[in-house]
């Protein structure tokens, strides 16, 4: 999803996003106050390395689009809507029987306070550090009268989390422990501004967990946004730490799905912006080019048939084998 949010600086070509800003990039046409992204094609990815597949279990794609379809039932999420609180109930009740934690904040914005909440389901390892996986499930403000659902920005990171805890619930991880983290207040609710106007929920959850100590316990903060288009091209985010960003390669490579990843090189302002400041480890899986020159983005054609299950699949293949690398370093 990505919010109003995203920036980056185009280096090479012309930016077709309208403008050249990115937060979550801005596109011609697009209302105000919708994120910006800095889409600059700087390189390209490197050779195919043949490699043997890890041994992994596979997310089901076909179960986390029928979550997507059923978030997308809610209707437009934005913060104070009834199709925001619709979204809040039904996460609840598919995280039932798992640890989870709402961390219920109050987002102070320029069109008002609205009430926020976080959703952090746990899953234990047998290390000591925590790995934390994050989506938005919230819609922008600006557009709340455009019919806008989200099928993509909001709601493919959120839905694939809930498919990955279907996976988690069952399995004994080796390694760290992985929290899922349904970040609320994401979207801008006027316009972008990295520190004021958007990134609500991490904002508000980095600060806690940075006074509580719990962020000196995570190993990597990672975020999937818009990571449903059924033309999947995984940016490489230039925002992100390096080493992180190489482990996704690395299990892209070994999982056969490298074609899909880091064709081109932007510099991302999401969910992950907040704990990167602070130092903890981050990477933001984005595919910040939905449609052509991103036109579906943060329009009303933002809708369950621009997805594919094979999209979800596969990036939510790459981030359980990235948890077990990081898992695995020493």
């Amino acid at each position: 999803m990505a919010s109003e949010h995203r920036f980056a600086i185009l280096l090479v070509v012309a930016c077709s996003l309208s403008a050249c800003a990115r937060d979550k990039g801005v596109p011609a046409g697009a209302p105000a106050g919708t994120p910006s992204k800095d889409s600059s094609v700087i390189d390209a990815a490197p050779a195919s390395v043949p490699s043997q597949p890890a041994a992994q279990a596979v997310v089901s794609g076909a179960g986390a689009l029928q979550f997507v379809k059923d978030i997308v039932a809610c209707g437009p999420r934005f913060v104070g809507s009834p199709g925001h609180a619709r979204a809040e109930t039904y996460l609840r009740s598919h995280l039932k029987g798992i640890e989870l934690q709402e961390d219920a904040f109050t987002i102070k914005s320029p069109e008002g306070e609205f009430p926020g909440r976080n959703f952090i389901a746990k899953f234990p390892g047998k290390k000591d550090g925590v790995v934390v996986i994050a989506g938005h499930y919230d819609t922008p403000y600006p557009l709340r009268k455009s019919g806008f659902v989200g099928g993509n920005d909001g709601g493919s990171g959120t839905d694939l989390l809930l498919e990955l805890a279907q996976h988690l619930r069952k399995t004994q991880l080796e390694g760290y422990s992985v929290w899922l983290v349904w970040t609320d207040g994401e979207e801008a609710v006027r316009a972008w501004t990295s520190d004021q106007d958007s990134v609500y929920g991490s904002r508000h959850l980095a600060e806690t967990w940075e006074k509580d100590g719990t962020l000196k316990r995570l190993k990597a903060f990672l975020l999937a946004d818009m990571i449903g288009d059924s033309d999947l091209n995984v940016e490489r985010d230039a925002n992100s730490t390096l080493w992180v960003e190489d482990l996704v390669l690395e299990s892209a490579t070994r999982l056969g799905y490298q074609s899909h990843f880091f064709a081109r090189t932007t510099g991302m302002d999401d969910d992950h912006t907040p704990f990167s400041k602070r130092g903890v480890p981050v990477a933001d899986l984005i595919d910040f080019d939905y449609g052509y020159s991103n036109v579906f983005w943060h329009t009303p054609n933002d809708t369950l048939d621009k997805l594919s299950p094979r999209s979800l699949e596969i990036v939510g293949n790459v981030l359980l084998d990235v948890v077990r690398l990081i898992g695995e370093r020493k």
